[in-house]
């Protein structure tokens, strides 16, 4: 973590930063960096005229659990203006229950409203082999919690692309470098609807 965040060049606490808070559909898994979504998003923000710089705080195998315990020192390092949250895949992928999914979303999106930063949540949606009542309460976990804090999200990170081969790995897991721009154009809705205007 500690390599992670020293490693972001030309870093000014002058500069209002968007943190990217996730896993490894977030880390850029098996692509290169640059090909990432949240590389894709640095761009964007410039040509749509913010002044706001991109950190990627995204760790490949993070859950919840993970992310709660170190989203602290994150968010004093950089001073987000906006955290975007994107965990919560590997929980269900190894069957944890939702309800401490959800307890964990909610002191991450605590914790940085404490500090001042907006937050969008990124839903995550999982196999149906995991049967139909935790899937139900899975997915019910990110639309409660963004509900009960107010903020903005979105119910699948992966819509239009989980399905779809062509856009991702041979491990049928994650998205490939193709998908990248996909899962910018899921999350820049509610990016936007979170930073505001440009130039605010």
């Amino acid at each position: 973590m500690l390599l992670l965040l020293l490693s972001v060049p030309g870093y000014s606490a002058a500069v209002p930063t968007v943190l990217i808070f996730g896993d490894s559909l977030s880390a850029g898994y098996g692509i290169d960096v640059d090909q990432s979504w949240a590389s894709l998003l640095q761009s964007r923000l410039e040509q749509q005229g913010y002044e706001h710089r991109v950190v990627n705080a995204s760790i490949s195998g993070e859950t919840s659990e993970g992310g709660a315990a170190r989203l602290g020192p994150a968010i004093e390092r950089f001073e987000p203006a906006l955290v975007v949250l994107e965990l919560g895949g590997n929980d269900g992928l190894r069957g944890f229950p939702p309800a401490r999914l959800k307890r964990n979303l909610g002191s991450m999106i605590a914790q940085a409203k404490e500090a001042g930063a907006a937050v969008v949540l990124l839903g995550i949606r999982i196999p149906p082999n995991y049967g139909s009542r935790y899937t139900r309460e899975f997915e019910a976990a990110f639309r409660d919690v963004a509900t009960e804090h107010d903020i903005p999200w979105i119910e699948f990170f992966m819509d239009g692309i989980a399905l779809d081969e062509n856009l991702m790995q041979a491990d049928g897991i994650h998205p490939n470098a193709e998908a990248q721009p996909l899962l910018l154009d899921n999350a820049w809705p509610v990016i936007r609807e979170a930073l505001g205007p440009a130039g605010r």
